[in-house]
């Protein structure tokens, strides 16, 4: 894409008219104000700058342009977002040839799993063939309305229904074997999938990407593909990559931004009896482990994750299907479990109308690493040494592996109290395994959080809001190093005399400090104030250097003479009033 697109669209974009799709937005002054997307909050405290194109939230810190609201809340990267409110101004990008192939054929693959959706659903609806799927519906509680709801479909027995159909409304067998609906074999293309009940499964912008394909008991298995599998998903395809893709994100997706929580659970119809019940969180993988890329995609709408599992620790386990503790610790995810009374999942308890109960489930949920230590511990007697010892020693198993100092730390204790030792017995446990030993984090190594200079801030804010000013700025004036930080990121635009792109900062911390100064609306100091605080200050500054330096000087030579000279000018002009 050209360099300009970028420009185009984000001026062709209105950031009011944007944000307000999604939540409400009032005019307060000369900024607006609007209930954040990204927390729970009852009284608006996300400010947005038409003008400058920019919002910050002063509730939880999220902020950007366009392009971040884009991304933050459809879960996509800058390119995707860019595409996105291209299409929504009606503004081409410019592409090269090659980039442009891709393109189209990824269009044409989803445009085939996007025609072969309302086929699947009324097949299922109305096909004789499909009566064994309609059956398990009807026990699982599953009516015409979650069908329809779910695009829930059934893949014909025959070899080449679907993909008949399809070349009929003119798919190309291209588009067809890159949406991986159909195979080529000796006689032609024939169906991917047979006699399965079909999911379909959309990316987090709501595109069609794959199926699962459920096999159904009363159904032949010599009319159904893979008879001894009992779930079938597309194979990963130039429109979908399992890895990074969970089955109902797309439905999801604004619950989970609300409600700053994800809950993952272990199959299709699981999802389904989740939203039934009121859990509109709710997401599960496709066929595959839970892994890095699901932790990646969930991290851009939320920090914690909840795995519902049944009762059974085995069941757990696999549901998981890692015992990498360190992942979530290095996405800063929050990760929870839920687990399901009675060993039901969620779709047997909806189908029981325990709703009540899944739901509390959820609320209930404790963190993983709680869940594994205390089920470790649980299988031993605690009431003697030798059981004690082989309870400490299954549990440090667990906690030498997370990376997070003051977690480790934490749940060190946790061990301890379970397990009814002293924590430096827990934490020499964790050295003889070979684990790191807890050390004390002091808090000004986690994050600053002493208030900013006023003054300073005062006079970054105005240079932000005009920066063609009179007032010239070096870092030397910023005394506070996060204020700092943010001068030195913008100080070449402002030399320019340019507004500077805060939206644009790399580093996450000063980019948001950034914006909290771009959009705070209040009336700005007059220019000739700060004037005067910068020159005072800047004098005062000089005269400190000026008494380290006499401190260090003989008074009886030149050297002495020529800075106290300067010390007595320096003083006398801090004095002078300015006019």
């Amino acid at each position: 894409m050209a360099d300009g697109d970028r420009d185009r669209v984000r001026e062709a974009t209105d950031i009011v008219d944007l944000i307000s799709e999604v939540t409400k937005v009032r005019r307060s002054g000369r900024t607006f104000m609007a209930i954040c997307p990204f927390h729970e909050e009852k009284t608006p405290s996300m400010s947005v700058d038409r003008a400058r194109g920019l919002y910050h939230c002063f509730g939880c810190g999220e902020g950007g342009d366009v392009f971040t609201f884009v991304e933050r809340t459809q879960g996509v990267s800058f390119p995707e977002a860019l595409e996105i409110l291209a299409k929504r101004a009606g503004i081409a990008l410019t592409k090269d040839g090659s980039r442009s192939r891709v393109s189209g054929r990824k269009a044409e693959a989803i445009e085939a799993l996007r025609l072969a959706i309302p086929i699947l659903n009324e097949r299922l609806k109305k096909a004789p063939d499909a009566g064994p799927a309609r059956a398990y519906l009807r026990s699982r509680g599953y009516g015409v309305d979650v069908i329809d709801e779910w695009k829930i479909g059934f893949a014909g027995t025959d070899w080449d229904t679907l993909t008949r159909a399809l070349k009929g409304a003119g798919v190309s067998d291209r588009a067809l074997m890159d949406a991986g609906l159909s195979r080529r074999g000796r006689h032609g293309l024939y169906d991917v999938f047979r006699g399965r009940l079909m999911f379909p499964i959309h990316d987090v912008r709501g595109d069609p990407v794959g199926f699962g394909g459920r096999k159904v008991d009363g159904i032949d298995p010599k009319l159904t593909n893979n008879p001894d599998a009992k779930y079938v998903n597309s194979a990963d395809s130039i429109v979908y990559n399992k890895s990074r893709v969970l089955f109902g994100l797309d439905r999801a997706r604004p619950a989970i931004v609300s409600a700053g929580q994800a809950v993952i659970v272990e199959g299709y119809t699981d999802v389904i009896a989740m939203h039934l019940a009121g859990v509109n969180t709710a997401v599960a993988t496709c066929g595959t482990a839970l892994g890095d890329g699901h932790f990646d995609l969930l991290r851009r709408f939320t920090e914690r994750v909840v795995l519902a599992f049944d009762s059974d620790e085995a069941g757990s386990r696999a549901a998981l299907r890692t015992d990498d503790l360190e992942s979530p610790f290095r996405l800063d995810l929050d990760l929870r479990v839920a687990v399901m009374p009675d060993g039901l999942d969620p779709a047997d308890l909806v189908q029981q109308g325990r709703n009540d109960e899944l739901v509390k489930a959820v609320e209930n949920a404790t963190p993983l690493l709680q869940h594994r230590i205390e089920a470790e511990v649980a299988k031993y007697d605690l009431g003697g040494p030798e059981g004690r010892a082989r309870a400490l020693h299954a549990a440090v198993g667990h906690l030498s592996r997370v990376g997070d100092e003051i977690a480790r730390r934490e749940y060190a204790r946790h061990v301890a109290r379970l397990v009814g030792v002293d924590l430096e017995t827990v934490e020499e446990a964790m050295e003889r395994r070979g684990g790191r030993k807890t050390t004390t984090v002091r808090p000004e190594q986690v994050r600053d959080n002493r208030p900013l200079d006023r003054w300073e801030s005062e006079l970054l804010r105005y240079v932000l809001a005009r920066p063609g000013s009179g007032i010239s700025l070096e870092a030397t004036d910023f005394d506070d190093p996060r204020l700092r930080a943010v001068f030195e990121a913008v100080s070449g635009d402002l030399a320019a005399g340019k507004a500077p792109d805060v939206s644009a900062i790399a580093d996450e911390r000063v980019r948001g400090l950034a914006m909290a100064l771009a959009v705070d609306d209040r009336p700005l100091p007059a220019e000739d104030d700060l004037l005067v605080l910068l020159r005072r200050r800047r004098i005062d500054a000089r005269i400190d250097e000026l008494n380290e330096r006499l401190a260090t000087l003989d008074p009886s030579s030149e050297a002495y003479s020529v800075v106290f000279r300067e010390l007595i000018g320096l003083q006398q002009e801090r004095r002078t009033p300015t006019t």
